[in-house]
């Protein structure tokens, strides 16, 4: 039987330490201060007796320890497994998989990703509906263009509205998207100055164009999801081409 409490000394000394309870005594142990030849009192016998003379003793202040072992034949599962049949992964597998255009990544696509390509979407066709507007406000001019006379270019105000709007188009093609609220300003400023003009010289048969191109125009620079950039674009280029082809036949 264990005792409840344990008083130690090595063979050579006179004096006893302690009490020591069990969970100190193999704590002591483990430090190297207790081995086998350490003697405690035995309360049964009253002697001192050595911890390894005692089995009960030296299994509870010297237990054994399970080694810890890897097993030979224990397979370990691979995430990734190697294929000879399967053709390397390139850099627009890569570029694919984060688009989720690809079956297994489908539904993990990096909506920052898309977002940034219905953006640039939208960029270049502002880029083309300013073209397009530009082209139906400086070709009917154009010779006031080539006139070099200065005062003469304020006779066909709508051609500075051209030479604005390729301006802003340059622009926009060197990246600039700083500008996109002044595209907005411009895209309402332009339905309401050529309106006018239109109503001023009895010409109004051309604006539903117009219109439709300058909202384009305008939601071209608000959205950034496929769907509805779709849909400005596609006002921006048919506005605007049908007020170029109007300006250009008539």
């Amino acid at each position: 039987m264990l005792p409840e409490e344990f008083y130690i000394r090595s063979a050579m000394e006179t004096e006893a330490r302690g009490p020591f309870n069990l969970e100190q005594v193999t704590s002591l142990a483990e430090a190297g201060q207790v081995t086998l030849e350490t003697l405690y009192y035995e309360p049964a016998t009253e002697n001192w007796v050595a911890v390894g003379a005692n089995d009960e003793v030296k299994n509870a202040v010297f237990p054994e320890k399970k080694k810890l072992t890897v097993k030979k034949d224990h397979k370990i599962a691979k995430l990734n497994k190697e294929d000879d049949s399967s053709a390397p992964i390139s850099v627009n597998d890569m570029l694919a998989a984060a688009e989720g255009r690809t079956a297994e990544t489908r539904d993990k696509a990096d909506p920052a990703i898309a977002q940034a390509i219905a953006a640039k979407i939208g960029m270049w066709s502002g880029i083309v509906t300013l073209l397009l507007a530009a082209t139906a406000e400086i070709m009917p001019s154009l010779n006031v263009l080539l006139d070099y006379q200065n005062q003469n270019i304020f006779t066909a105000p709508l051609v500075i509205l051209g030479i604005l709007d390729v301006v802003l188009a340059l622009f926009l093609v060197l990246g600039m998207a700083s500008i996109y609220p002044f595209l907005r300003f411009r895209a309402a400023f332009g339905l309401g100055f050529i309106g006018l003009l239109a109503w001023v010289h009895g010409t109004t048969s051309h604006i539903a164009f117009v219109a439709f191109g300058s909202v384009g125009l305008y939601l071209c620079t608000v959205f950034v999801q496929y769907v509805p950039v779709g849909i400005s674009a596609a006002l921006g280029l048919i506005g605007m081409g049908g007020y170029a082809w109007f300006a250009l036949n008539s």
